[in-house]
Order: structure tokens, then sequence, then C-alpha cells
């Protein structure tokens, strides 16, 4: 039976997509020579271009034969080098007529898509074809280039000049026509055109220029050939993959290097970033880029072709993440001007002699004169256009920044010695620009964080809404129209989008590594965030704080706002000092991630299938050395070779070789895997070679995850909706996404009883009109809690995080009249008609609170008393019409606060504030005599108070340190499934923040919240390790984290860059164990699967270094003792010796029953195990296994889950009986005594996984019920 045909496979471009010669047609050199002949005209004369020439890869013709090995269909698409077709045969060029051309007639090639060769020519002389009557410089220009699809290519352009001689037809070979009378000398230009996917500027100029030396100095017929081997030297090199490594090529005389973009969302930087510092004042810079975040229509103009290309790429690199989503044409020729008349946004690029032109007959246009440095509009449109500045203080930092960066390198090579090599020359100005670019990168994106930051706080991930109104309300005033413009681009979409996706680019990490204490703790809030009392004093000392006041209230004259002075412009050349403004924000110092270079090997010619399997034969070899030499620690250069080596072995046609390459760049950084190229790969081969994969289990595995996960049919980009008001009538369901959507509480049991209390004695159905009432005394309030101003004394008397969240009215009191103000943590009086401060209590020491009437004259006035705890004199107000709603507001702020303190969770507190301005919003939007009634469903916890009083056990409020709740912001609870402390380490390459020790807790479906252990705020908001439950977690060395997980996968978390990009993929059923091998080196990991597979990892290496697989199945945990691994399977305790001998050592003593975890004991000579099903522990004493354990029953124990050792103690949780209720509990066991020392009642639901922290502390994590994380003091 004949085997089925290979699928065709694309093989992925080199550097080079096409190269081509331009240059003016023979026809009108012919007709120049003979009029120069007959008139003896001197003056430079302006011809047509026309492609001359194209080269496209791959350049081995077929005669040449397939490459060794290659078995499969392999090739880019039918792509060969052409020229422009001989007029006659090349051996009788003088037979040819000027009338026998008929235009550009090509040979039949495939020309790379978005590569129009009808625009290239005007493209490549924008400003014509000049023949002049002396030599000229070299020239180069670049270009970007747009297919229909919005893909883009580059290109480098080099223009040079050659003298006009007898032979002038020296692009096309021989000579065509030799006049017989010599003429004046002429030189006329040729362009060599270079076409890439990748924007590399500076690297395609540098090997231009080497190329340019040759052509000057070759026959005439020889210069095609030049640019044909140049062109295929070109195409053999691969492209960099994302990271740290990049390419060395020999052009000679140079050494050019093609840097690689820092990571997979970063584009290829490859230009000079300080460019447009060197052109424009900073305060221009700003505005440029206004434009471009409002989507202008924008046309830069300069004398100089290069500079219109590089400087919009400058610009469009100083706001990425964000990325220009418009046509996008650096230049334009004389013919496309008409371009600028385009109603839509666009960013292009004309010649300045044009400036005047497009100024005067185009509407709506931002001019921006790259020569002179201004920025003006269009004449027509200068009252159309309003550019609006950026917020004030961010641009004032962004200045000082700016002006404190050393732009000159001669500044920065003074003090060194003049390098006699030209390379080391060129190497050490490589470096202080990419120091530079790095600076600027980091500057520009500090601006995007401050303009962006806070658009976070005002998204619904869930349903993907943003709300942009209240967004709005939170920006000054004169920030007003910058925002409302920049909100209502594609652009700015396009960043939300990214921000509901969860893309960790740039944007989020650098928002991540600057957020604020602060900002950390507000993430675990789930009450309404308010302005604390700290930053309401900084608000108030700083000079701009009238400017940044909320909308709800007018604005002052602006110009009686006295701003601080900018410091002047630096003229000078030197570093600009800003330390003596105390405003200033200096840039940060910032060093570039360490770089390393790759030299790619000698390509030889004649260009045979030969030469090119000898270069890549050399580079697979150079390659292996280089992986040969790297330490273990060494993953990320490794990674780059495996992807390297890979692509050499693909384009050698050595598929096996290749696939084994990518599933060993799979293991070491899936971050960089190319997983679409290995699809089509395996696509590609034969039966037989797919046969041949597949006996191989780590490439069976490989083609089996790339299929499956990457196979999906991508989904649906789902659009950022606007929130808005609902406009029909809404039921419960619809009712809880639209609350969440507004942003105002998130948790769906919480408005459960906002439906119900907005609904009392009512068709349970939600007018419109009774949630925009309702949405509307939220905002108000909101607002309100904004604008409140506290005497500065109060500084002394509050904590420096409590926030002002509810002011009465003024109001009568036994203390005086003022206004009461409620924070999280008391009551305090304003005193009205002066600044003072006068205590009513705090929440933790009322002792009693109720509502009474005092008689004055003929009416009754409601009274609120509140007793506490120290004070005799009882606090009395006359709140009259508010008195009902303050009894209920301060009741269940008095409940939160009681059970917080019983329970040690702060949360408690939260969820009373958000109960409380909800029951407050509830009784402005109902306004009916049952609106106390209504609001009183809301009073949740005075409700548990009264009608449950659940007294918290000495032992566990002893015992109970603090809670924290992983689930914190998100619409409901979610399960602990696995809890990893890991010490803290100070290393210098560290932040501060990032040597805290930190507490790694793992939610369904994969994913991984952690904790700053140190403050117990969060340290890294959710990220995924793949979508299946998390089974085990360790600390592999002192920089990685392994995952077990249910879907079979190892996944190793980086601890310093809380990133996850390695994956190991050698178990074939769910990881349930993971047991590091303390003091071996190198460190292994020994890691086991529910099939009884267990294999020992090399952490450097990330290879298997041995396996066994046990002869039961339902393997559920492993131990390490003396160089012995205890196994724990659903029914057996086995043991597998140093010398590979499986011994069995216990079985479980009830068949019914099966083991769940067990704990080694080797000091004590014990050997604990639970079981499912069953509330007892067995203890084994090592000494004979062979005798009946002993049996420990937990009273009222209904389950056990999970048990660790700390200390001298075994902390076994499940859950019980306690009060009457099922609660999750601890029973902390003595080993010496085998008894229970102490019982824990830890948590409302189930104790599903427990962890120790150091000894001292014990964490336990709760199921979904409950979701909180408990830590306990170790006695």
């Amino acid at each position: 039976m004949a085997e089925p045909a290979a699928r065709h496979l694309s093989l992925p471009s080199g550097l080079l997509e096409l190269c081509a010669l331009l240059g003016a047609s023979q026809d009108s050199l012919r007709g120049l020579e003979q009029i120069a002949q007959k008139r003896g005209v001197k003056s430079a004369s302006s011809l047509v271009p026309e492609v001359l020439s194209v080269f496209v890869p791959p350049f081995t013709t077929k005669e040449d034969g397939q490459l060794p090995g290659a078995n499969c269909s392999l090739s880019k698409g039918r792509r060969r080098s052409f020229r422009k077709k001989r007029e006659k045969s090349r051996m009788e060029p003088w037979k040819s007529h000027p009338g026998d051309s008929k235009g550009p007639d090509f040979e039949d090639v495939t020309i790379p898509g978005g590569v129009d060769l009808l625009a290239l020519p005007q493209l490549c002389f924008p400003g014509g074809v000049c023949v002049a009557s002396e030599p000229k410089e070299d020239y180069i220009h670049f270009l970007v280039l747009t297919d229909v699809c919005g893909n883009r290519t580059y290109g480098v352009v080099a223009q040079y000049y050659r003298p006009l001689h007898d032979e002038y037809c020296f692009y096309n070979g021989k000579s065509h026509w030799e006049p017989s009378v010599r003429t004046a000398r002429r030189f006329v230009p040729f362009a060599v055109c270079v076409v890439s996917r990748f924007p590399y500027y500076n690297s395609l100029k540098d090997c231009l220029s080497c190329l340019l030396t040759h052509l000057k100095i070759c026959k005439d017929f020889d210069v095609d050939n030049h640019i044909k081997d140049f062109a295929a030297r070109l195409s053999l090199i691969p492209s960099p993959p994302p990271g740290p490594l990049h390419l060395i090529f020999n052009v000679k005389p140079l050494q050019v290097v093609f840097p690689s973009r820092v990571d997979p969302e970063s584009p290829i930087i490859d230009l000079d970033l300080h460019l447009p510092l060197l052109c424009f004042r900073p305060e221009k810079v700003l505005q440029i880029l206004t434009c471009i975040l409002t989507e202008q229509r924008i046309v830069f103009f300069s004398s100089d072709w290069a500079l219109l290309t590089l400087m919009a790429e400058c610009f469009v690199a100083y706001l990425h993440p964000l990325q220009w989503q418009h046509t996008f044409v650096p230049i334009l020729s004389g013919q496309m001007l008409d371009f600028v008349m385009a109603p839509t946004s666009f960013l292009m690029g004309c010649h300045l002699d044009h400036f005047e032109e497009v100024r005067k007959e185009a509407d709506g246009l931002v001019l921006i004169d790259i020569d002179h440095g201004s920025v003006t509009c269009s004449k027509s449109s200068d009252d159309n256009i309003d550019i609006p500045n950026v917020p004030l203080l961010l641009a004032q930092t962004f200045i000082q920044r700016v002006q404190s960066l050393q732009l000159h390198p001669d500044l920065h090579f003074a003090h060194l010695s003049t390098s006699t090599d030209l390379n080391e020359g060129r190497a050490r100005h490589r470096a202080w620009q990419q120091t530079l670019n790095c600076k600027i990168q980091h500057i520009t994106l500090q601006l995007l964080v401050g303009i962006f930051r806070e658009v976070k706080n005002h998204l619904n991930y869930e349903h993907r809404v943003f709300n942009s109104e209240e967004f709005l309300k939170t920006r000054a005033a004169g920030d007003q129209q910058f925002y409302k413009q920049v909100l209502d681009t594609y652009m700015f979409h396009s960043f939300l989008k990214a921000r509901l996706n969860g893309r960790m680019d740039a944007f989020a990490r650098m928002d991540l590594d600057t957020q604020s204490e602060e900002d950390r703790i507000d993430r675990m809030l789930i009450s309404p965030r308010r302005p604390t009392v700290e930053k309401m004093a900084s608000r108030k000392a700083s000079p701009l704080h009238t400017t940044h006041r909320r909308m709800v209230v007018s604005m002052p004259n602006l110009q009686d706002i006295s701003l601080p002075e900018l410091p002047p412009r630096n003229s000078s050349l030197r570093i600009m000092d800003t330390s003596s403004c105390k405003s200033s924000s200096p840039v940060l110092k910032v060093t570039p991630k360490s770089t390393y270079t790759f030299k790619i090997p000698e390509i030889h010619f004649p260009l045979m299938s030969e030469c090119v399997q000898a270069y890549y034969t050399d580079l697979v070899t150079l390659l292996s050395k280089a992986m040969a030499l790297l330490g273990p620690g060494d993953s990320l250069l490794l990674a780059r070779y495996f992807y390297l080596r890979g692509l050499i072995h693909l384009m050698q046609g050595q598929l096996l070789s290749a696939l084994l390459d990518f599933q060993n760049l799979y293991k070491t950084d899936i971050g960089i895997f190319p997983a679409d190229l290995v699809k089509r790969m395996v696509e590609s081969m034969s039966a037989s070679e797919r046969a041949q994969a597949e006996r191989t289990p780590e490439l069976r595995r490989l083609i089996t995850e790339v299929f499956d996960k990457h196979g999906e049919a991508p989904k649906a980009d789902d659009a950022v909706k606007n929130f808005e008001l609902p406009k029909k009538h809404m039921q419960l369901n619809d009712f809880v996404k639209r609350v969440q959507e507004s942003g105002i509480v998130k948790d769906a049991v919480i408005i459960h009883r906002l439906f119900d209390a907005l609904t009392y004695e009512r068709e349970k159905l939600i007018d419109p009109e009774t949630f925009r009432d309702f949405y509307t005394c939220w905002k108000e309030t909101e607002a309100e809690a904004q604008e409140v101003s506290l005497p500065a004394l109060l500084m002394d008397h509050l904590d420096k995080n409590e926030c002002v969240y509810k002011l009465s009215s003024s109001v009568k009191t036994n203390r005086g009249v003022g206004k009461i103000a409620m924070t999280q943590k008391r009551l305090f009086l304003l005193p009205e008609g002066r600044p003072g401060y006068v205590e009513i209590a705090t929440f933790r020491n009322i002792e009693e609170v109720r509502t009474t009437t005092v008689a004055f004259l003929l009416l009754k006035i409601p009274t609120l008393k509140i007793k506490t705890v120290a004070k005799k004199e009882v606090f009395e107000a006359n709140l009259k019409s508010e008195c009902d709603l303050w009894d209920l507001m301060v009741k269940e702020m008095w409940a939160g606060k009681k059970l917080a303190d019983d329970h040690k969770d702060p949360q408690y507190v939260q969820q009373a504030l958000t109960n409380v301005l909800l029951m407050d919003a509830v009784v402005g939007t109902l306004q009916s005599p049952h609106a106390i009634r209504a609001a009183s469903i809301l009073a949740y916890f005075k409700t548990m108070k009264n009608e449950l009083p659940m007294a918290v056990p000495k032992t566990t409020s002893e015992t109970l340190k603090h809670k924290i709740n992983p689930s914190a912001g998100e619409t409901a609870p979610q399960g602990i499934e696995v809890l990893l402390y890991t010490p803290g380490r100070l290393d210098p390459a560290e932040k501060v923040e990032d040597a805290h020790p930190k507490l790694w807790c793992a939610l369904n479906e994969g994913k991984v919240v952690v904790f700053d252990a140190s403050s117990w705020t969060v340290h890294q908001h959710c990220f995924k390790v793949g979508a299946s439950k998390v089974n085990c977690m360790v600390m592999a060395e002192h920089s990685q984290v392994w995952v077990g997980s249910e879907d079979s996968v190892i996944y190793i978390i980086n601890i310093h860059s809380m990133s996850c990009n390695k994956q190991l993929t050698d178990h074939r059923s769910p990881v349930t164990g993971l047991a590091v091998h303390r003091g071996k080196k190198p460190s292994q990991v020994y890691s086991c699967s529910l099939d009884g597979t267990v294999l020992a990892w090399n952490v450097s290496t990330l290879r298997v270094i041995s396996q066994f697989r046990l002869p039961y199945d339902g393997l559920m945990s492993i131990s390490l003792h003396n160089d012995c691994v205890w196994c724990c399977t659903v029914h057996k305790i086995l043991v597998r010796t140093p010398q590979g001998f499986v011994e069995l050592k216990t079985k479980h003593p009830n068949e019914k029953s099966s083991f769940l975890t067990f704990q080694l004991l080797p000091e004590e000579q014990q050997l604990w195990a639970a079981s499912t099903g069953v509330s007892e522990l067995y203890i084994w004493s090592l000494k004979d296994l062979d005798q009946p354990p002993q049996k420990t029953p937990l009273q009222d124990c209904t389950e056990v889950t999970c048990m660790i050792r700390v200390k001298r103690q075994i902390w076994v949780g499940g859950r019980g009986l306690s009060q009457g209720k099922t609660r999750g509990k601890i029973y902390v066991m003595d080993v010496e005594k085998v008894t229970v020392e102490k019982e824990l009642v830890a948590h409302s639901d189930t104790v599903r996984t427990l962890c120790s922290a150091e000894d001292r502390y014990v964490l336990s994590g709760a199921g979904q019920e409950e979701g909180k994380i408990a830590i306990w003091k170790v006695e």
C-alpha cells in the first residue's frame, strides 16, 4: 500500500524576504545620453525609476537536488531570484532596439505579501531619480510596507551613484551600446532595497553599507551577482528568538549584530530611541505622544527621508504596549501626496519641501516638523483640532526624567582611550545605546503607567465591562479633555482588552512593580475604596490638589492656581541635576538585562545545495558546542539554543531531530515555544516519520500536547462593553450581573440580599428607575467621601489607613454640635465652627447601642445612644430622621468588628462596611416608611450576632493569629487546594520586596495567588498554571516552585520573575506528590503520579536521572528517607531501596477504606497514616511494621483530609462537629504521647490543606464554602 503524501510545509522566513535593485530603465538612460550628446546638457535630469532585478529566497535551484535527509515537502513557496527579462539574447545585445521594450515584464515568481513592486520604485526614490554631474554620497533611508491584512514588513534602501560610462547598462550584464563620441561625465543613482519581516533598521543599514563598498568597485556585469550573493547570505540567517541571545553575522569588514526582542510581547528595537529627544523639546515630545494617543491625522516632515521612518518608529515604540492601529506610511513620495487627504486617522511622512502645500490644502492635520522641532496644525483647521495636555504632574515628571538623561555619547566616552579596532568601537557604542534605549523605554512606560494605572479599578473582569463615566469622574478637571479623547480610540480599546485578558506585558509588570503598599492592601479589600487619612493629608499639602478634585465640585478659577515651576530647559550637554526640585522624580537607575551573542558561521559560495548543507551543519555544530559549555543554571540561554538548533534541523529536513529540540525547548521555556510551527511540522510528516516519532514517549507526548492545546479553534476576542444603566426590568440573575458590572459590589450572596432589600414588600423585579436611583445614591455617597475636609490634627488621632465612609448631617449631641463621622474602626465627632476632634467610640469598645426619643417642647426627637466599655458617660446624638439608619449601621459595624476580633479575620470588618454602605444607598433609594426595615435585610452580621451566638473556643482563639482571603474581590469564594510557604532570601539581584517570605496559594482551575508573608498582602495576583486542579507544590533550590497538576504536568515557576515558562510532561497521569532530596548535589526532586510512576529529576538540567514504576496504581504521595523512597498507594505503603528493590511495608488494616496520606517520623521510629472515610489515625512502629498499628480516634471528626509534621507534633486537618455544626477542624497531636493536644475549630468549611512556615506557624486552607487561609501559632 502506498504511503500517503506528506503535507506541504512552509518554512519560517529568515531575515530576508526580498532584495531588489532599482534604478532608471535602459531606454531612459539611452535617451538621456543621446540628448546630452546633442545638446551638451550638464544639469541634473529626472528619470522614472523601476525595478531592475529582484532576488527572493530560496536561492538553490531545482538542479541542485534535494537536501539530504529531506523526506517531506519543505519549501517557502515557489520563490527564486529573477531579473527583468532581457530584450534579446544576452549574446547579442547590440541587436536590441529602444522600441522593443514593453514595460516591466518579469519571470514567473512569487513575491512576498506586502511588497508592491509597482509602488516600490517610488518609495526607494521618493525624491525621484536625478542624474548628477558629480558624484554624491551614498544615502540610506527606511520603509514600512503594509499588506491588505495590516501585516508589516520593513525595508532598508541604500542609494548609490555610479558613473554613466560607455557601458551604461551595467546592471544587465554586458554593455548594450557603445557611443562613438565620449560624452560629459554623468552619475546615475541606483538603489538596493532589502525587505525583512523584522524591523532591523540599524543592522540592515550596516549590511547594505558593506555591500555598497563591493558594488562601487565591481565590474558592471558583476553587480547582480554581488547582490544575489548578499541576499542569499541574509536569507540563511535565522531570526533570533525572544530573550537575551543576539546573533552576530560577519559582513566584511563589519560584525553586524541582530538583536532579539526582550520577550514575545515586546517589539524588536534596532534603532536609536533618543533621536526624537535630540530634535524636540520634552514638552513637544509629550505633545506628539498625545497626538498619537488621541489618534489624530499626523504628518511628519523632514528634509532627510531617513529621519521620517526612524522618528515615527521611535514614537510608536515609546507607547508600547499600546499599538498604533491605523494607516502607517512614514514615507510618501511626491506622487503619493494625495494620501494625506484620507479622512481616517493615519501617521505619514513627507519631505519638508511639501510642508506649505500640505498645510494649505489639507484640513485637520497635525504637522510635525522634525528639522525645526515644531508641532502645528494645518492652516484651515487651527480652530478645529484641540490637542489636550498630558496630566500636569505626569508631564512634569516626564520632562524632569528626560532632562536627566545623557544623550551625547561623546561625553560618555571622553575618558576612554580611542579604540583601534573598528568592531570593538562599534560594540562599545552599541552597549551605550542599549543602556540609553532601556532608560528611555523605562521613562515612557512610567508615563503610560501613570496615565492608565487606575483604569483597572473601573474594570469588571467577569463581564468585560469598563465604567468610563466613573473613571472620568476620578480625573482632575484639567485632565478631562485628555482622557475623553484617549478613551474613545481603538488604541485604548485594545489596551482594555489586554487588561481584561490578563496579559502580563510590560505595562502590567511595571504596574505591579511600582504599586505602593496601600495599593497592595486595596487589592485585598472587599469594601469600596475611599481615600485614607494619610492620602487626604498629602493631597492637602500638594499645591496641585485643587486641580485634582472630583468633578462633583465646581472648578475654581484656574488662573488663581500657582503651579510649581518646571526646571529650566537643559541647554548644555551635561546631565541635568534635578535633585533641588522637591517634586522631581529623577529617572530610576535602570540597567539593561544582560545579553549574549552567538556568531553565525561563514557561508561559502557558490550557493549550491552542498554549500548550504555544510553551512547548516557548521551552525548545528557551533550551537551544540555552545550548549555543552553552559552551566547548569543557564536554562535561559539553553532554551534559545534549542530553538535555533531546532529551526536549523527543520531547514535541513531533519524533522525528528528538530522535534527533539523543540521538545527540549518545551520543557525549558514554553514562552518561546513555536506551537504553530511544530504543529505544521508534524502534519507534514510522512506516515513512517510520524510513527517513528510516536515511538519515542517524549515526542509522542509533545505531539499530543500541541494538537490538544494548540489545535483548538481560537476563541473570539470578546469586545469590551462600556457600562450603561439598565433600560429594562430585571429579575435576580440580571440584577446580579448589572450590579457586578457597575463595580459597586461583586459578591453574589451580598447582591442577593440587596435584591431582597430593594424589592421589600414589592414584586421581585427591579425597574430601571429604582436601579438608577440606587446607583446615583451610591455614587453621591462615594463622591461626598472623596471630598470630606478633615482638620490636620486628625492625623494624631486616626490611623493612617483609616477612611471616612459616612458623615451625618450637623446634629446636636451631648458633646457639642457637629457631624458624626464613621471610619472602619471608630466613630468621632467633627465639631461645628472650629477644627477639632471628639472621640465617640471605637467599635471594639462599644457595649450597647440603642435608640430612644428626647422630648423637646411638644416634639419627640429620635436619639441614638452609644455606651462604651471605658467611659461611664453615654454618648447621645439627636439624629432625628437619620437615627434608625445610624442605629442599623453602628450595630452592623459593631457586630462585624466583634466577629473580626473573635475570628482574627479583618475581612469581617470590610464586609460589614459594604453592608453599611448598601443600607445607606437602599434607604436613600426607597425613601419610604419601610426603607429601614428593607435595609435591615442587609444587616448580616447584626443578625448573626443576635441569632447565632457562636463563641469561638478559647483554645482556637489563643492559637489563631490571623486570617486572609485569597478570593477577595471575586464573585464567590474559591476552594484552596494547596498551600506552600517559601522563606525569604536576600539576593543582591532581587528587589527588597522580592526577598520577603511568600505564601503560595493554589485555588481551583490552576490559579495561583502569591502573598507577601511579611505583611500578608497580595504580592502577585492570580496567575495560571494550566487549567486543572493543583495537587502539590514544593520549593526547589531558591529560585523555583514546582507545581504538580491533575493534568499530569509539572509546572515550574520562577520565583524572581513570577513567570511559569517551564513544564515537565513526562508523567502520563495526574501528578500527586513532589519531594525534594535535601543535601543532594546537584539538587534533585522526586515526583510521583497516580499510575505508580516515580521520576527523579535533576533540578538544574530538568532531566530525568532515574525512574521506576510500582506494581500498584493509586500512588497518593511519596517521602524520602535515607536514600529510600517511601510510597503511599491507596491500599499499601511501599519502599524502594537504593538498590532498586521495592519492598511492601504494610497494608491498610481496613479493606473498605484507603490511605490518604502518611508522615514518616524516623526519630520517633513512627509511621503515621490517615485514611479516607475514617475518623482515626494509624500509627506503626518502624521497628516492626508487621505488627498491627495503634489506632488513635479523633473526637467529633467526620473526615480527615490532610496531615503534616511540625516539630514534635502532627497537625491533622479535616471536618467535624462543633457546637452542633459541621466545621473545618484541626487536631494537634503529640507524637510522643500519641494524644490530641489541641482541637481547633478552624473554618466554616473543610480544611483542605496544611503547610508549615518555618515550624513557627501553620497555615490552613478551607474549602469553597469559605475559601480563607488561617494562620496558627505553633507552641
